[in-house]
């Protein structure tokens, strides 16, 4: 009886190793397919972002002209000057070709011949990618900002997108622009004449002009024509 027990005992010890043995293999397996489950759905996740990101990007052709920006406002054939006074607003404007990675943003500056650099604009120069014109408060500027004012002197404009502004010729992509060159000068206050205001230039003028050896020549012949002149319609 007693050899009889132990062997029920260890029969029922081995089920009893079994069904753990058996649970442990199904929480083993279950948990490896969470897994695949997991990683599966992570590469599908990581695929889509991946074909979204290169859906984002434009395909440009290496064959594609390299993006220009043309100013139209004010003309490039000549030098404009401009006030710098209350009121006097000055507009840059300018047209886009070959643009098809549109930037995100422009960067618009003022280069001094000096060589300061002043941003130009309500938004410290930047601006949106897609403006094509750009309003510039010059006197706004100048009476902020006592510490840099602008000076009386010529001014290259330069406009320049997301790659910098010595970014190379690339197809498809915006090429800075610095064509236009334009003036900025300060207007004098008025000075009535009754007040004593005299012109600087003109009070001794007349005394140069009396003191240059080619007048007294200039006078002479008149005078020597004059004469001969008279002499001859005294005969007739």
């Amino acid at each position: 009886m007693e050899v009889l027990a132990k062997r029920q005992n260890n029969g029922n010890g081995n089920n009893g190793n079994g069904g753990g043995q058996q649970q442990t293999s199904s929480q083993t397996g279950t948990a490896s397919q969470q897994s695949q489950t997991g990683t599966q759905t992570g590469t599908q996740t990581q695929s889509s972002n991946s074909t979204s990101i290169t859906n984002a990007m434009p395909t440009i052709p290496q064959s594609a002209p390299a993006g220009i920006l043309t100013v139209t406002q004010p003309p490039q054939q000549s030098t404009s000057y401009f006030k710098i006074a209350p009121s006097q607003y000055i507009t840059f404007g300018w047209n886009f070709s070959y643009i098809i990675a549109t930037p995100t943003h422009l960067t618009v500056s003022a280069v001094c011949e000096n060589g300061n650099t002043y941003p130009v604009g309500p938004t410290d120069g930047i601006i949106p990618g897609t403006a094509t014109s750009v309003v510039w408060d010059a006197y706004s500027y100048q009476t902020s900002h006592p510490n840099l004012p602008l000076a009386q002197a010529q001014y290259n404009l330069k406009i320049w997108g997301d790659q910098g502004p010595d970014a190379p010729r690339a197809p498809g992509y915006l090429t800075p622009n610095s064509g236009l060159t334009f003036a900025l000068y300060t207007p004098q206050p008025y000075t009535p004449i009754s007040s004593g205001w005299q012109c600087p230039g003109c009070s001794g003028a007349l005394s140069q002009y009396i003191s240059h050896p080619a007048f007294a020549g200039i006078v002479a012949t008149v005078l020597v024509m004059f004469l001969s002149g008279s002499a001859l319609l005294r005969r007739l």
